[in-house]
Formats: C-alpha cells, sequence, structure tokens
C-alpha cells in the first residue's frame, strides 16, 4: 500500500497560529508553525474582551482564582486557577515586552475593565475592544522578525502520525504538494474550538474542531466534551459568523431588554447584566423567541468611540446606529471548555504531543468559563508547553511510523449536509438540551457522516458534534454552560474523560526520510 512521502524537521511543529501557538512558538526559539489559512485568521483575532490579570492595586490573584472557581460550575481544578492567576501579570508583561501596548487611564496606569464573573476591575484592554485584534499583530510581527520561526501558511494538518503510543509527527496537505508526512520530535496542537458545529457563532470558517478531532483519531484522552461557551450577545446581523459585542459593553453600564423595551436579567439574577455567562445566554435566548432581545448602549455613548471602536463599525456595517439604536442580540456558540486533556505542562495522555489554548481542557474553566480568561490561558499554558519541551530529550526519528489509512478524498466547499448538520446541533445540542433532541441528533450524525467524511471539514465537523452530542447525552444534569430542560438541577461534580480507540493505521518504514527545508 502506498504513502505520501515522508519529511523530517529537527524542531517542534505548532498546529495553530492563534495566541497560543504563537506565544509556544516565541517562547520556544525553534519551531514550525502550520497553518491552514492565511496568517490573519483564527478566533484570536476577534477577541474584544480582553486580557484578565490580577494587578490593580487593591485586586490579589487569590481573588482572581476565587472567581474562576465560582464561576467554573464546581469542575474547576483549584491548583491550576491558581497556577493561572497567578502567572497573569507576568504574561501581561511578556507582551507588553514583546510589543503589545495596552489602554491606559489617565493617571498613566493600565486601564482595567471589569466583565461578569469577576469582583473587580481586572481586565486589561487595547485598542478598546480589539484587543485580540492587536496583541495577534504583536506575536505576528514578533514571529516575523524571529529567525528561528518557520510559518507554513494555508497548510491542513489532516492526521497525526504515531509511532506506538508516541506522537512523531503530522500528516499535511497543501494544494501544491499533496499529502506529506513529516516527522517531528514533538507535536503541539494549537488548533482553537468547534465553533462552527453550530449554525450561529462567533468563529471564523477555520475553526471546525480540527485539533480535537485528529487527536481522537490517534486516541488522544479527551474529556468535558458537552461543556460548549454560547456568548450571550452577539449581533443578530443574519451573517455568518455573527459580529461579537463584547461583554466589556455590559461591564460599562450596557442593558439587556427584551421585546418591549423592559429590563429582564435583575429579576433573574442579582448580579442582572453581568451575571454568569450561562445565565445571561439562556435569559437572552428565551427572550430572543418570546419577542426579542437587545442590547442598549445609549447609557455608555459617550465612551463608545474610544472605548468600542469596532462596536461603532460593528453597528454602521449592518445599518445600525448604536447612540441611538438599540442592538438586535442573540446567543452563539463562543467558545469550548471541553478538549483534549492535559496536564499542568501542557502534556497530553500520548507521548510527544502537547496541546494548549482552546483544543486544550486543563481544568481552567470547569463548566463555564470566567470572561477574559481564555488570551490568559493560552498565553499561560504556551509558556509551560515550550519549557516542557525544552527540558525533554529529543527523540530520534524513529523507524517506523504508523500512518492512518483512510483519508477524505476532497477539499471541496462545504455540503449542504454540513448546514443541516450545523442548524440540527443549534437546535439540539445548542443552550437547552433533551434527551430526545440529542438522540434525534446522534441518529442524523450517523446518517450524515459518510457523506460528510469525504471532505477534510465535513470529517472534522462531524466527529466533533458526535462527541459532544454524545458527551450531552451522557450528563444527565444541568451544570453551567450544559443544560438539561428534562435535567434542570445539578447533580454530582463528576468530569467525564474518554479515550477514543485509535483508528486503523498501516505501518511504514521511515528509512527513505528527506530532510524538510526550513529558513
Amino acid at each position: 500500500m502506498g504513502h505520501p512521502p515522508i519529511e523530517s524537521v529537527d524542531v517542534p511543529v505548532i498546529v495553530g497560529s492563534g495566541i497560543a501557538g504563537l506565544a509556544t512558538a516565541l517562547s520556544l526559539d525553534r519551531a514550525i508553525v502550520i497553518t491552514k489559512g492565511p496568517m490573519i485568521s483564527g478566533s484570536s483575532d476577534l477577541a474584544q474582551g480582553g486580557i484578565a490579570a490580577a494587578i490593580g492595586k487593591d485586586d490579589r490573584a487569590t481573588s482572581h482564582a476565587a472567581d474562576t472557581i465560582a464561576v467554573g460550575g464546581g469542575l474547576v481544578d483549584e491548583a491550576v486557577a491558581r497556577l493561572v492567576a497567578e502567572d497573569a501579570p507576568n504574561r501581561i508583561a511578556w507582551l507588553q515586552k514583546i510589543g503589545a501596548k495596552f489602554d491606559q487611564n489617565l493617571s498613566g496606569d493600565l486601564d482595567l475593565g471589569r466583565e461578569a464573573g469577576h469582583s473587580t476591575h481586572r481586565i486589561v484592554h487595547t485598542g478598546g475592544d480589539a484587543t485580540g485584534r492587536a496583541v495577534m499583530q504583536a506575536l505576528r510581527s514578533a514571529v516575523a522578525n524571529h529567525p528561528g520561526i518557520t510559518v507554513l501558511e494555508n497548510t491542513e494538518v489532516i492526521d497525526l502520525v504515531r509511532s506506538g503510543k508516541r506522537v512523531v509527527g503530522v500528516i499535511t496537505l497543501t494544494p501544491s504538494t499533496g499529502e506529506v508526512v513529516l516527522l517531528t520530535p514533538a507535536v503541539v496542537l494549537a488548533t482553537g474550538g468547534i465553533g462552527r458545529v453550530y449554525v450561529k457563532t462567533t468563529n471564523p470558517p477555520t475553526v471546525t474542531g480540527d485539533g480535537l478531532v485528529i487527536a481522537a483519531r490517534a486516541g488522544a484522552a479527551l474529556r468535558d466534551l458537552e461543556f460548549v461557551q454560547f456568548h450571550p450577545t452577539a449581533l443578530d446581523a443574519k451573517t455568518d459568523p455573527l459580529p461579537l459585542l463584547t461583554e466589556a459593553l455590559r461591564g460599562a453600564g450596557a442593558t439587556l431588554l427584551d421585546g418591549e423595551g423592559q429590563r429582564f436579567m435583575a429579576k433573574i439574577h442579582p448580579h442582572a447584566e453581568l451575571a454568569p455567562r450561562d445565565v445571561v445566554a439562556r435569559a437572552v435566548g428565551q427572550a430572543a423567541e418570546n419577542g426579542g432581545a437587545y442590547l442598549d448602549v445609549t447609557p455608555i455613548a459617550g465612551e463608545l468611540t474610544s472605548k468600542f471602536p469596532t462596536l461603532v463599525a460593528t453597528a454602521a456595517s449592518v445599518g445600525i446606529d448604536p447612540f441611538s439604536d438599540p442592538l438586535p442580540v442573540t446567543p452563539a456558540a463562543h467558545y469550548y471548555m471541553g478538549g483534549i486533556v492535559t496536564d499542568i505542562d501542557g502534556k497530553t495522555s500520548l507521548r510527544g504531543l502537547y496541546a494548549c489554548g482552546e483544543v486544550a481542557t486543563t481544568g481552567l474553566h470547569g463548566s463555564n468559563r470566567l470572561a477574559s480568561n481564555s488570551l490568559l490561558e493560552g498565553l499561560v499554558f504556551a509558556d509551560r508547553v515550550a519549557s516542557s519541551i525544552r527540558k525533554s530529550s529529543y527523540d530520534k526519528v524513529p523507524r517506523r511510523a504508523e500512518i492512518p489509512v483512510e483519508q477524505p478524498i476532497s477539499t471541496a466547499e462545504p455540503s449542504p449536509e454540513v448546514r443541516m448538520l450545523r442548524k440540527a446541533m443549534w437546535e439540539h445540542a445548542g443552550i437547552e438540551r433533551d434527551e430526545i433532541g440529542l438522540s434525534d441528533l446522534l441518529t442524523l450524525i450517523n446518517t450524515l457522516a459518510p457523506s460528510l467524511s469525504e471532505t477534510i471539514e465535513g470529517r472534522n465537523l462531524a466527529t466533533a458534534s458526535l462527541l459532544i452530542a454524545d458527551a450531552a447525552r451522557k450528563r444527565t444534569e444541568s451544570r453551567g454552560s450544559h443544560f438539561r430542560s428534562d435535567y434542570p438541577h445539578r447533580g454530582a461534580s463528576r468530569r467525564f474523560t474518554i479515550r477514543p480507540v485509535p483508528v486503523a493505521t498501516q505501518t511504514v518504514s521511515t528509512s527513505q526520510t528527506f530532510k524538510m527545508h526550513v529558513s
């Protein structure tokens, strides 16, 4: 049986060019970064809220950790929460060192914002609500000027390559070269989340669960797969993806209104608009179904131009004047708390495979992520992954490698089956779930899977959807972002870990291995 050509490199390969991937590369000094689109793509650029760090005069890391634990629905690893909170100021300083400029107040101190679930002001921003874009610009600039980092754009990673229980490489695909097996001492998955499995999402088109799926196909342990965070306030603009309206708007004083123009969150939670995201998302979803849900930013109209320029531009693009009119909103899939199980150094259950950022589940988020902890987690664990790889002994190229037998045969555009899948996921594995809906959903996914699996995107969307729906059906309680209308109360605090059976492979000799040239 034939196999793709085999090449090798002597540096780690990082899959993903978001904040976690680029921060890992910079911390390593020598690495190859593979990204399936251009460098300017992915979710990190779209992040508006900011980065949480206890750097205020009256703030402490212990308070930041406590807020993280309180929001996480009883499933946060408290040691991880403390570790991340304690390192947060260091990560902000590191970003400043590489060129990120955070917003300051009139006194010249960092201008700290507040978002849902935080007990105090501790969110740093840059460019108001353009934090992700500005931070990513600094990271991309640092990577571009780093002689030890090579970036391979427009390159798909379609599977991992194993040798026993060790991951020894990846299978890449480009239009010009076709499939290539690339052997490497270490693989870091930093591919982001799964948002595109839902028809309503704030995630860009590239976020199709790739890292989660290829890790599952290799047999890596996965956990918390049912926990998808739905952002309460996406602009209901009938676009794909939906524009995000940052939580910082509500932190600054914007209010949520129903179809009759009345505030409704104060009746639902004592923290009103700043209640945990799962509470606000369900309330907004119900209001949207019963006459409409709106975000009124007119109470902070004087701050919009300076602090929320992205919001002003987004509203203008769909013909809304935010200075006078409320903005129609809907919940949308935004962030994934589940993923590949890692330890505190980003190591997965497979030797040679690391994960960080949204694709990993570290124990930080539990069942409901605290606002502005996502970029922070990517930064903290990128540094820890790099440190762990530097300390490890690089293994030589194995004599034999195991390559998955079946591969998608097409890179075609999304099919009608993809649209059908995304709509069904929103309806049955979205904000509210139940046994009947999830059972019907699983049947549909299995029916669609054969045709979907003919393409890389279809295979990944179908597999990720199956993992989420199956986990949601098995968790017969409501906790954090996972709400079962047939089991509305919280049960015992349990975390579900699965170890998927690896896909069938063929064993090939690596004797004819070519050294890949990297600049």
